[in-house]
């Protein structure tokens, strides 16, 4: 089975974040960057079901040369090889179509990524790579087991879980509880020196969204102590400062 992962380049989320150039730009000084979180649950199952039934993983990114350390650690944890897209990641659109152009050259069975990623939270790209493809997308799953060519998941939906079963090959959206990290051993950090990294051209510079300006969020308010036994003032301030009720 060949597996597609594909993973973002974001800062961690203990990183302080800021903006330069009158608040159009992100300020990157001293920000560590790390695998999306939700693509580090994509690449764990996609490492186990290698696992289990064989197969190959591809990582792929589609980023400028500061991502490669990232794609690196992605090949420590079990990837066979990384692919690249060199541009930056201007819309969710973009990099759909960046992604889709790759997959239809790899014949892949399954493409796996976060449901979102944690910089923009758009949670589109599986949606948009899967119509792309002319394939299913579905998104968030949080468990999946492959069997024969089929694949059986589960994901959240409101007030339960819904079981699901589709044919491959699919476009996937993870979540945990699919599984659980996984930390490059010493071996694994060796080995992904000599593992490919190919960098490719884009197949589109075409940028369909423009950043007017960021903002950050407003500062937390002072915290408010109240008496346990002070019911009334508890009401009184949800209602008329928080306004909540």
């Amino acid at each position: 089975m060949k597996i597609l992962v594909c993973i973002t380049h974001v800062p961690d989320t203990t990183s302080k974040i800021a903006f330069t150039n009158n608040n159009t730009s992100f300020d990157k000084t001293g920000v560590q960057y790390i695998i999306g979180p939700y693509d580090d649950y994509a690449l764990a199952r996609a490492v186990e079901l290698k696992e289990q039934s064989g197969g190959s993983i591809t990582v792929l990114n589609v980023g400028e040369a500061e991502t490669e350390p990232t794609l690196r650690k992605a090949l420590a944890i079990g990837a066979d090889e990384a692919i690249r897209i060199n541009a930056f990641p201007s819309d969710s659109f973009f990099v759909a179509n960046q992604i889709a152009a790759v997959a239809k050259d790899g014949n892949y069975d399954l493409i796996l990524m976060g449901r979102e990623s944690i910089d923009f939270n758009g949670g589109q790209v599986h949606g948009m790579v899967g119509e792309l493809l002319g394939i299913p997308s579905l998104s968030p799953v949080m468990t999946l087991d492959i069997e024969g060519t089929t694949a059986k998941m589960a994901r959240e939906i409101e007030g339960g879980k819904e079981s699901l079963e589709a044919e491959l090959p699919l476009v996937l959206g993870c979540q945990e509880p699919i599984a659980e990290w996984k930390i490059p051993n010493m071996r694994g950090i060796m080995t992904a020196r000599t593992k490919p990294l190919n960098v490719i051209e884009p197949t589109d510079n075409t940028t369909r969204v423009a950043t007017n300006s960021f903002e950050l969020p407003p500062a937390k308010g002072a915290i408010r102590m109240v008496d346990a036994d002070n019911v009334e003032e508890l009401v009184q301030l949800l209602k008329n400062e928080a306004k909540v009720i």
